[in-house]
């Protein structure tokens, strides 16, 4: 007798969804696309003669650490050498605040199983990450989506939401927005951690791309703001009130999967609780490398050449948007990260749109899977960070050609 699996899945499986970008990359294998669809770094800038260096010696002087199980919290070394980075950019902790896991995909996940329950609430910006919410769809929650603008979340609709909802955190992105590129000024994200507090409203930060900056001077995060808050009112604080996620896989590569989270040190040892049922650790040989590679300076020097080679073809992009795509289209102009977030004319809608983009091997990803809501159609996000420039060029004009047309059929 044949098993019929369909019937023996749990009922959480109907909650899961494949990713739209990951699906759409399999259209983009081809090699004649030129692809603005991924999240990709540039794969010609990542280090690999410093990581065969590093892997050398990680074995050739710790091949018996490297190669064995380790502590759930992760490699002590690295965990260390990512509270002194830290520090730089304003958020103060120690080594008992860092939980090591594969990816800061892992790390949403790991948020869903120790906080979220079926019918919870999460606040989140609109649009806002695919992978957040691929990550707690299975967890069968819903979302109250709090309105933005090129600043980030709109203070008045957030204030709004938090008077009017329950919910377990507010999931936010400061830096350089997972998919519009935008990044919310220091005022603002003031105005962000206030109303957390006042609410009692934990926040999840996710800042993977806060190092990639073009422009301007790094703003705090949420979590060191945070810190300020309480330090000013001691009485009222016993512990932070943000979770924060960040990650290698934009800074070094995202082959080694190795990020982390900064929390509390209750929270973190709920997620290492999480963590040892699902993996039982990140693997230790990706850690050892991975602190090995970016030791002694060079994630610094490695990050100051990424800025510089991202910026020039973020302007690249820019300046073709402004000089082939007509009036009606208007986009983003990001200060850093990976992504540009374009708005088409109402009425018309991104997804059919890909489609005769690819006849015209050009790819992008389709707005509307980033709206948990609903909505959004008439978006598109696109990325500068994975292509030459002669292909950021070329691209630019094939996706140009194909939303003119697309608006003069559909204004004959």
């Amino acid at each position: 007798m044949t098993t019929k699996w369909a019937e023996r899945y749990a009922s959480r499986v109907e909650k899961m969804q494949s990713s739209a970008i990951r699906e759409i990359l399999k259209i983009t294998q081809e090699p004649d696309i030129i692809s603005f669809a991924g999240g990709l770094p540039a794969p010609e800038l990542f280090p690999v003669q410093r990581i065969m260096e590093a892997s050398q010696h990680a074995l050739e002087e710790q091949g018996s650490t490297a190669l064995q199980y380790t502590i759930t919290e992760g490699y002590p070394p690295l965990r260390e050498m990512i509270v002194e980075h830290m520090g730089r950019y304003g958020i103060n902790c120690d080594i008992n605040n860092i939980l090591i896991t594969a990816g800061s995909q892992q790390a949403l996940d790991l948020i869903g199983k120790v906080f979220l329950d079926a019918g919870d609430n999460i606040m989140v910006e609109q649009p806002t990450y695919l992978g957040a919410i691929q990550a707690w769809n299975v967890y069968d929650v819903q979302y109250v989506t709090v309105p933005t603008d090129d600043d980030g979340m709109l203070i008045d609709g957030l204030e709004q939401a938090l008077e009017t909802n329950k919910a377990k955190f507010i999931y936010a992105m400061p830096n350089f927005q997972n998919p519009m590129g935008i990044s919310t000024p220091s005022v603002r994200r003031k105005e962000i951690v206030r109303l957390a507090d006042h609410y009692n409203m934990p926040i999840v930060e996710d800042d993977p791309y806060g190092q990639l900056r073009y422009e301007g001077d790094d703003e705090l995060p949420l979590i060191a703001l945070d810190a300020q808050l309480r330090a000013e009112n001691s009485e009222r604080f016993t512990t932070g009130n943000v979770i924060y996620l960040s990650t290698f896989s934009k800074t070094l590569c995202p082959g080694f999967r190795v990020a982390w989270v900064t929390a509390p040190e209750d929270v973190i040892f709920r997620l290492v609780q999480a963590k040892q049922a699902a993996d039982l650790h990140t693997g230790t040989l990706a850690q050892v490398v991975a602190h090995e590679t970016a030791r002694d300076g060079f994630i610094e020097k490695h990050v100051a050449e990424l800025r510089r080679v991202y910026g020039e073809r973020r302007d690249l992009m820019l300046s073709l948007l402004e000089e082939l795509f007509p009036p009606g289209v208007t986009w983003t102009r990001p200060k850093g990260g990976l992504f540009l977030w374009i708005r088409l004319p109402e009425g018309m809608n991104s997804t059919e749109l890909l489609k005769k983009a690819v006849e015209q091997k050009v790819a992008f990803v389709p707005g509307s899977p980033f709206y948990p809501l609903g909505g959004g159609e008439n978006t598109m996000r696109i990325n500068f960070s994975n292509a030459l420039p002669e292909q950021i060029e070329e691209g630019m004009k094939r996706l140009a050609a194909v939303i003119k047309a697309a608006m003069q059929s559909s204004n004959p």
